[in-house]
């Protein structure tokens, strides 16, 4: 299944669902960011996807890390709270989403990288280095909230 995300744009579908999601900032000691390489919409982004039911957002979180990167994390904390209703997601199969996303932040306690269903490549990415990459608006806004160590408390939209 294929995304199209839509920020700020005129022509973007109509949403048809609101699915909560999470997503995963990860450092190591060398000041590197974990990333990986979407299949779905060929851009990178931190670990992440949406709850299933029955979860908690910290399960949720631990279970997307692993399953497109390899690790096992343990989740420290929160960078925010992401509901812009300007950021639509259309996925091939007809659904539309408005934003929903937790991003927190986790640190690596086992496993090794591996790729999967959704995930092409796992690296880990130095922090000056993150403008070669291609990585949408909404990762990057999130990645910089994270780093911003001015901040105080979480970011809510």
């Amino acid at each position: 299944m294929t995304r199209i995300d839509y920020v700020n744009d005129p022509n973007a579908p109509k949403p048809n669902a609101i699915v909560p999601a999470v997503s995963v900032i990860i450092r190591d000691d060398a000041e590197r960011l974990l990333l990986i390489h979407r299949t779905d919409n060929d851009l990178w982004s931190i670990p992440g996807g949406a709850m299933e039911p029955g979860e908690s957002v910290r399960q949720a979180a631990v279970r997307e890390t692993n399953e497109e990167t390899g690790y096992d994390v343990e989740i420290t904390g929160q960078v925010g709270i992401y509901t812009d209703p300007n950021h639509i997601v259309a996925y091939s199969d007809g659904e539309v989403r408005s934003q929903f996303s937790i991003c927190l932040t986790g640190v690596v306690t086992g496993g090794q990288a591996r790729t999967s269903s959704e995930s092409s490549e796992v690296v880990w990415q130095p922090l000056d280095q993150l403008e070669a990459l291609n990585i949408h608006q909404a990762i990057m806004l999130r990645i910089t909230h994270a780093l911003d160590t001015s901040r105080t408390q979480p970011w809510l939209s």
